[in-house]
């Protein structure tokens, strides 16, 4: 037993397994954003940030009430904590994702929110028990608080950059089995400080078997459930399907699938006139949907002729033999599109360099070795990373079309982050067009339409900031009877151009939307509609009603930017009214189901938050002396810094998304950068203090200036800085992000420790009521963070965070 004198130095082994247990814990924090990204239609890293946030609060509040009673049973109960941690990692993200929550049942199922409500719970008791493990090891070594905070927040960083190596080595649930198994090594170190030699020995060894277990478990029983409304899962309840090849990593999960009685037919906007059907495909869903086909192509040009049936073919009906760029490469279609009309050169980027190795090296031969054909240059890149690092200019430019028409009907994507059709990032392709040189964009068709409107109010701010006078007489849109193609001409069409677009649609019952010069009665005439939407859309847009058309509109058109790169956020809230009163004729579909679970998530953690965090500290000791004394103060301070602290932490993350392209790679590098750097400034703000006191300073005061005004820097620096360095390749970037954010996070660790340290002189009964009011703060904070960026922006999260750093001085004095 740990006694006396013991407790004055902690052993180095325990060090260890403290961050063996931080490592455990965020590794598990970013997988599950994998997770679900797999199992949902998002990756959900609001959510997942909020929960572990607020199993480390339930943690605070449940040691605040018992630690009386583990001074002496330190050993047992720490390992006790680290061995369910390790259980429920696997276990309650089991059962988790077997509960039937459905996030687009929501409007319609009351049960879906009790059973969100679950979801949330349990996947923070991993958290609640990690968290256990740190604040049992505080509480008992409370002379090396800041060795073990260390430590803590050194696995911490290793643990966020570990799991994202891992997952290009395995399988996420054998990632989720290697955390688990992690974590039941980790408490061996405190098995060896409580038990006699052969005690722990045997013990030792059964928790080294209970891991290798956890090894073999049967993957089945870990087998990821997705939603039965994905692509994936649809498709494999037709009869003769199969899953002949999986591929795993941090950008995706690849499931490729042969279809043997009914082929793929995968050619969006085919028109229904076409006479050709595809030739045999494969389709790659990645996370279970957006699927893409990797076609069997034999050379012959014969056997594509149905990709000039297609929306998308517009472009190539009015330049010749174009030099050609594909964002958004996929599995090769517009690939195939661009060979099929006689492109001379076709740079194809694409993301995911395991989506490259299907087509150019496992099925190349299905392929025709599409990837590897002399017109064809593949570069592994982001969109945005490739248009910063290469000056090259296009005859023509496609965006590819990249989501499911089910999954873009049903709005789950209203909360990703989308920087490829931005003001920003069409500016950037824009730049890249020869003189006359096209850019086209498909969308899948929406009524009243949506993606296909605001993407033409993005083309016009483009051509406005370019200085084009007349925006009309560059944009022409066509839609067919499940697509919309929009054309943005850096020049004028010319009148042969549009007798092109004219004879393109008549031959294949294509509308034309909009072209300079049109006239109603040319407007919906094949696959007709009850309103011209479009035509009625775009006119609306370009005329003096402009303003007034964005107002008025049922849905959000107004152009997404880099700060605010939501495109698929449609939703309006002066429209919740309507679509209420009119619910019983099935207009709450047209609600974002995406946006639905993050507004619900935030009304249900504020409950949450009281009864199991605040609520129980109701019960310690000497509280009507605290409650009775000026409350407000020192608790509005902690309030401050829980919001101020997640505001800047998921703005960055959110912000970053851009400059390392993707989201789990921003989430690993922002959350380890912060937790360590935090760390650092909070070890340091002792010194601080001092050298504050002795100059008659307050220390408080000095690092939130120091935050603030770094704040303020980056609002304007920042964009100009990661626009720069997106072409680099990835270590550079990674290196360049955790220099931005490190003197960020050092000045930011500061303000809580200090004020802790103050409440322990004066007022020591209200520790667990800053702990715990911090942690609901921060609770709360990491969706409301994302809530103000869909509708302000990332810079507006920002401002409010500096306000709160300030409001927190302020109350300080």
């Amino acid at each position: 037993m740990l006694t006396g004198s013991n407790k004055t130095q902690e052993p180095a082994t325990l060090l260890f397994s403290i961050a063996l247990i931080s490592a455990c814990a965020l590794s598990y924090e970013i997988l599950l954003m994998r997770l679900l990204s797999i199992i949902q239609w998002h990756h959900f890293a609001y959510m997942i940030i909020s929960l572990a946030l607020l199993g480390y609060g339930i943690s605070g509040t449940f040691l605040s009430v018992i630690k009386d009673h583990v001074a002496s049973r330190f050993g047992a109960l720490y390992t006790a904590n680290a061995i369910l941690f390790a259980i429920s990692t696997v276990a309650c993200f089991a059962l988790a994702q077997h509960t039937p929550f459905n996030g687009l049942e929501l409007i319609w199922d009351p049960w879906q929110f009790a059973w969100l409500i679950l979801v949330y719970l349990l996947l923070c008791i991993p958290f609640f028990f990690a968290a256990n493990c740190f604040g049992l090891a505080f509480i008992h070594f409370r002379n090396h608080i800041y060795r073990i905070y260390r430590w803590d927040l050194l696995g911490a960083g290793i643990g966020a950059l570990g799991i994202i190596a891992l997952l290009f080595l395995f399988h996420p649930t054998t990632c989720l089995k290697l955390i688990a198994c992690a974590g039941l090594l980790s408490a061996i170190p405190a098995i060896r400080t409580e038990l006699g030699a052969i005690p722990r020995v045997i013990s030792s060894l059964v928790l080294i078997g209970a891991a290798a277990l956890f090894l073999v478990w049967p993957s089945s029983w870990l087998e990821l459930q997705t939603s039965q409304f994905k692509g994936l899962a649809k498709t494999l309840q037709i009869n003769g399907t199969e899953i002949i090849e999986e591929r795993s990593g941090p950008l995706g999960l690849l499931t490729v699938v042969r279809s043997s009685k009914i082929p793929f037919r995968h050619a969006p906007g085919l028109s229904l006139m076409s006479r050709v059907e595809p030739p045999t495909q494969l389709g790659v869903f990645t996370d279970g949907d957006g699927m893409t086909a990797i076609t069997h192509y034999t050379g012959s040009r014969e056997n594509l002729s149905y990709l000039d049936e297609m929306s998308s073919a517009l472009a190539y009906h009015l330049i010749d033999e174009p030099q050609v760029l594909v964002l958004g490469a996929g599995g090769g279609a517009d690939v195939l599109q661009a060979l099929y009309h006689q492109a001379t050169t076709v740079d194809a980027v694409e993301l995911n360099p395991q989506m490259v190795e299907l087509v150019r090296e496992d099925y190349a031969e299905f392929a025709g070795k599409l990837y590897s054909h002399p017109r064809v240059k593949i570069h592994v890149s982001d969109a945005r990373a490739y248009l910063a690092k290469n000056q090259q200019k296009f005859n023509l430019i496609q965006i590819s079309m990249l989501e499911s028409f089910a999954s873009s009907g049903a709005g789950t994507h209203a909360l990703s982050e989308s920087y490829l059709y931005t003001v920003e990032a069409l500016q950037a392709t824009y730049s890249h067009l020869e003189e006359d040189g096209l850019i086209a964009i498909t969308r899948w068709l929406k009524l009243p339409p949506r993606d296909s409107l605001k993407l033409f109010a993005t083309a016009m701010e483009v051509l406005n900031r370019s200085g084009v006078i007349q925006p009309a007489q560059q944009l022409i849109v066509i839609r067919s009877w499940q697509t919309s193609t929009l054309l943005i001409k850096n020049g004028t069409f010319s009148s042969t151009d549009i007798e092109k677009v004219q004879r393109f649609c008549e031959a294949r019952s294509f509308d034309v939307a909009f072209h300079p010069g049109i006239s109603p009665s040319q407007t919906n005439r094949y696959n007709i509609l009850d309103h011209g939407y479009l035509y009625q859309g775009t006119t609306a847009l370009l005329s003096d009603r402009h303003d007034g058309y964005l107002e008025e509109y049922k849905f959000n058109l107004r152009p997404s930017t880099d700060n605010q790169p939501y495109f698929f956020h449609f939703f309006k809230w002066s429209l919740l009214p309507e679509l209420f009163a009119l619910r019983d004729q099935g207009s709450l579909i047209f609600l974002d189901s995406g946006y639905l679970i993050l507004v619900t998530t935030l009304l249900q953690a504020v409950p949450i938050c009281i009864v199991l965090i605040l609520l129980p500290l109701v019960f310690l000791p000497a509280n009507k002396q605290t409650l009775s004394r000026d409350f407000w103060r020192p608790g509005l301070y902690f309030l401050c810094l829980g919001l101020g602290f997640l505001f800047i932490e998921i703005a960055f993350i959110q912000r970053f998304i851009l400059f390392v392209s993707h989201p789990l790679y921003a989430a690993a590098l922002i959350l380890s950068g912060f937790l360590v750097f935090a760390g650092l400034g909070s070890g340091y703000s002792t010194r601080i203090e001092q050298w504050a006191q002795l100059h008659k300073r307050s220390a408080v005061n000095l690092s939130i200036m120091g935050l603030a005004t770094l704040s303020l820097i980056y609002l304007v620096v920042l964009p100009t800085v990661l626009a720069a360095g997106m072409g680099l390749n990835m270590i550079v970037k990674g290196l360049i992000a955790i220099s931005l954010i490190a003197p960020l996070a050092f000045f930011m660790g500061m303000p809580f420790p200090l004020g802790l340290t103050r409440l322990a002189n004066q007022t020591p009964s209200f520790i667990p009521w800053a702990w715990g009011i911090n942690g609901c703060a921060s609770v709360l904070s990491a969706i409301m963070a994302t809530v103000i960026a869909i509708h302000y922006g990332f810079q507006t999260v920002i401002l409010l965070a500096v306000i709160l750093y300030a409001a927190a001085a302020r109350i300080w004095r």
